[in-house]
């Protein structure tokens, strides 16, 4: 059964699509949806099978996967992030909202969600009212992954909510046109320590917020 085409109001997302949204989550979907950068992948974080998804559309090893936490604001970072500096917690304040995806040191709630060793998590909150209603709805956060892979694929298709249909309605549940999204990636930044590295860079200038 072909995906859901949903269209959501960019700037004032209407409740009850919402919840059409947080529902489908909740049942183990995986949906494509805007963000302040490109439209990402994602899923409830609680959800193994629903990860398992999102690794198979990317074509990635569960175990080695990259995948971040897009959460509603910073009161849950604690739960998925320890022995966070404060420079670090004073740069993410500043910075987001914002077109960034901030590497941390996981807790060990974190392996257990996804099923493997990893030692970091991407924590992302994008400026966006859409994915951020949608954690808020939902009472977590969703994991999620950019929807084009970075190793040189052709992303002509990466923000146009009709194509990203086409190309994806046979292996996701629910695409939110949110209208024509970005065509660069967030930029990621290593904050295990105080000397922040730029991992990738991207829509965001971490400068700014330095």
């Amino acid at each position: 059964m072909p995906a859901t085409f949903l269209s959501i109001h960019p700037k004032n997302p209407e409740p009850r699509k919402i919840k059409q949204v947080v529902d489908c989550l909740r049942e183990g979907g995986v949906i494509i949806y805007p963000t302040d950068t490109i439209y990402g992948l994602g899923c409830d974080l609680h959800n193994s099978r629903a990860i398992e998804r999102i690794c198979q559309i990317k074509q990635i090893n569960p175990k080695k996967a990259n995948l971040a936490f897009i959460c509603n604001d910073l009161s849950h970072i604690s739960e998925y992030a320890r022995n966070l500096s404060n420079a670090t917690f004073r740069l993410m304040k500043k910075a987001l909202p914002g077109a960034f995806t901030f590497i941390l040191l996981a807790t060990n709630k974190v392996p257990k969600i996804l099923d493997n060793n990893r030692k970091t998590v991407g924590i992302r909150i994008p400026d966006h009212p859409i994915p951020r209603q949608i954690v808020l709805e939902l009472g977590n956060p969703i994991i999620t992954t950019s929807l084009h892979n970075d190793e040189g694929e052709s992303i002509n298709y990466i923000n146009d909510p009709e194509l990203i249909y086409e190309k994806f309605k046979n292996q996701v549940d629910i695409v939110i046109d949110g209208g024509i999204g970005g065509i660069q990636p967030s930029t990621i930044v290593d904050c295990t320590s105080d000397d922040f590295e730029i991992i990738r860079e991207g829509a965001g200038n971490l400068e700014e917020f330095l």
